[in-house]
């Protein structure tokens, strides 16, 4: 998925530096027949490191880059030199990015923290020169070791969204609208399905100077879980958020069954999500009168056992409630 500068997927070729091989020098000087052996050991290949940067909220930085490689160990000389060691290769990239490995898909690690740093290619030690080998029965060892050969291997960094809100619903549920509305953020917005085809993020201002994150997420389909749709592209975003806010639009015909849908669509996918708190707009609300909205909510009381309001983006109503019960609820004891 990379549309515009919002990337989340890349394969990199990584490569670590060999080794570099010992010496099997032996000292000559004019007046010194026999020196001895003085041949300096291999430096250490470089290492390719997975750096955390918690100022980057994409991969795009990543997006033409397809090799990273560490510099090789210099090799050892006369007079005991060592050879120097290869310098590193850093890849940085931001928190929630998972690494797999592109043979198998096995996760290797995952980077959570800012600066945490993990190997992904490990260098190859240096070679031991012949000074190493000497012995009293063997003073003139005409051997030395080469160098650990380097590690390389293909990659994918997948990035999942860190942020504090999911907005979960149907394309044209009015996800866009309401992140432009209460964050700063300027998402693509139109009047047909899959507007949005990448996260966007934004930052809701909230009382006293505090914030928190929201992420518009491309919209659900029914059999996403399988792939339908943009599928598990968007839906391994909403596995990071702290708690989800579905937006079911007024003009739905029958509210209960669409939520439904969606927790099930969630639910097939990762049943750990049903575990994070949830809270259920109804977007578009201002076409709907007063008595309707009394009507709709007594019949809703009887089947949801949890909380939900009416908003409307467009004409800014329900929205200041809205960003209090989601802050309530981000700062509850049991959320993370």
């Amino acid at each position: 998925m990379t549309e515009g500068n919002f990337v989340d997927y890349v394969k990199i070729f990584v490569s670590s530096g060999k080794g570099g091989r010992g010496s099997a020098h032996l000292h000559r000087e004019k007046y010194v027949a026999k020196g001895g052996p003085d041949g300096g050991d291999g430096g250490h290949g470089g290492h390719v490191y997975i750096k955390g940067n918690k100022n980057l909220w994409t991969l795009f930085h990543l997006k033409f880059t397809k090799h990273v490689k560490a510099e090789h160990g210099g090799d050892g000389s006369a007079n005991r030199s060592t050879g120097a060691d290869g310098q590193h290769a850093v890849i940085e990239v931001p928190l929630g990015s998972i690494i797999r490995d592109a043979e198998t898909n096995e996760v290797i690690f995952e980077i959570v923290e800012d600066g945490q740093t993990e190997i992904i290619a490990e260098g190859g030690k240096g070679g031991l020169g012949n000074w190493n080998f000497r012995t009293s029965t063997n003073q003139t060892p005409r051997y030395a070791q080469p160098g650990i050969p380097l590690q390389e291997r293909d990659i994918i960094v997948e990035l999942k969204v860190l942020a504090d809100v999911g907005l979960v619903g149907f394309p044209n549920a009015g996800k866009s609208t309401l992140l432009s509305v209460i964050t700063a953020a300027k998402p693509k917005i139109a009047d047909y399905p899959f507007t949005t085809l990448k996260p966007n993020l934004g930052i809701v201002a909230y009382r006293d100077f505090q914030s928190f994150v929201v992420a518009d997420i491309p919209g659900i389909i029914e059999g996403a879980a399988e792939g339908k749709g943009l599928g598990h592209r968007f839906l391994r975003h909403i596995e990071r958020n702290a708690v989800l806010l579905f937006l079911i639009p007024a003009d739905e015909k029958d509210y209960a069954k669409a939520y439904e849908i969606l927790l099930d669509e969630l639910k097939r996918y990762n049943p750990e999500l049903l575990v994070k708190p949830r809270l259920v707009a109804i977007s578009k609300s201002d076409l709907l009168d007063d008595e309707l909205k009394a009507e709709l909510k007594a019949s809703l009381q009887k089947v949801w056992n949890f909380p939900f309001l009416f908003i409307s983006s467009a004409a800014q109503q329900g929205l200041v409630t809205l960003k209090d019960q989601l802050w309530e609820m981000l700062n509850r004891e049991e959320v993370i």
